[in-house]
């Protein structure tokens, strides 16, 4: 099978990838046949699951114009995934047209793609690196070019901690990149979770470990210990439905169903 223009040389057509699955669920174009299988069967076995994807990226734009409207204007988004419409970067800049935004992802078809997209932007840029190495990414000249660390920044980490293994220690990661920015930052989370879930969902969340970047739920406690060090803001750590929604009318009988937490805390 011939690459896709949008494809680095060398991706391997027949590995599924995490980052293209999301594509694929949120209605991206930038995925391939393995991909869509794995999401096929995600959206047939579990339909909720793939409705918590799209939850997810639901509450990523709430808490974007939540944050602009509070002053931030320069982003760093880890674990960005391949860009589909209503990225960071569109909802930022449609809020305020100077906010920056760094991508930053592992996955090098996500970031060459963004590379491509993005070519013709001088406020937001792509970079690839790794959420556990954030002396490099904060080091690293994309960064440095395009973010003044000496400034807030709203560093968001929605539906990446959960990829962390434990034995990395993801409460660990999150604190030194919490501890690299300047007061006033914000930090986003978002985490699946295998709390008030079926077995079905558990079930599902298990077709992960058929990609390189298996899912590991955790429990709601697990969940807040990343926010350690930070204020929370209201209404806290709670699922995606409940964080500041646009309309009332989106708050669901069970919001539960949606199987994970979400967040936003705030360095003082």
């Amino acid at each position: 099978m011939q690459l896709p223009d949008w494809a680095p040389e060398g991706v391997d057509l027949t590995k599924p990838s995490a980052a293209r699955i999301y594509d694929y669920i949120l209605g991206g174009g930038h995925n391939f046949a393995v991909d869509r299988q794995i999401g096929s069967e995600l959206e047939r076995t579990a339909p909720y699951v793939a409705e918590t994807m799209r939850a997810n990226r639901h509450f990523l734009r709430r808490a974007v114009r939540f944050l602009v409207a509070e002053g931030m204007e320069q982003f760093v988004d880890i674990g960005s995934g391949i860009p589909t419409a209503g990225n960071v970067h569109e909802v930022a800049q449609q809020e305020n047209p100077d906010a920056r935004v760094l991508y930053v992802d592992i996955d090098p078809v996500a970031v060459a793609h963004s590379r491509r997209i993005l070519k013709d932007d001088d406020r937001t840029v792509i970079v690839q690196a790794d959420v556990r190495d954030g002396d490099a990414l904060f080091e690293s000249d994309e960064l440095r070019q395009l973010i003044d660390k000496s400034r807030p920044i709203a560093l968001l980490l929605a539906g990446i901690m959960h990829f962390i293994p434990d034995e990395d220690d993801p409460v660990a990661i999150v604190g030194r990149l919490r501890d690299r920015l300047a007061r006033g930052s914000h930090v986003v989370i978002s985490h699946v979770t295998w709390e008030g879930q079926p077995p079905e969902a558990i079930e599902a969340q298990r077709l992960s470990e058929r990609t390189p970047t298996k899912i590991i739920p955790r429990s709601k406690a697990e969940i807040a210990a990343m926010f350690d060090g930070l204020t929370m803001i209201e209404p806290g750590l709670v699922h995606f439905p409940l964080w500041r929604p646009d309309d009332p009318a989106d708050v669901v009988e069970h919001p539960e169903r949606y199987g994970a937490f979400c967040g936003v805390g705030r360095k003082d």
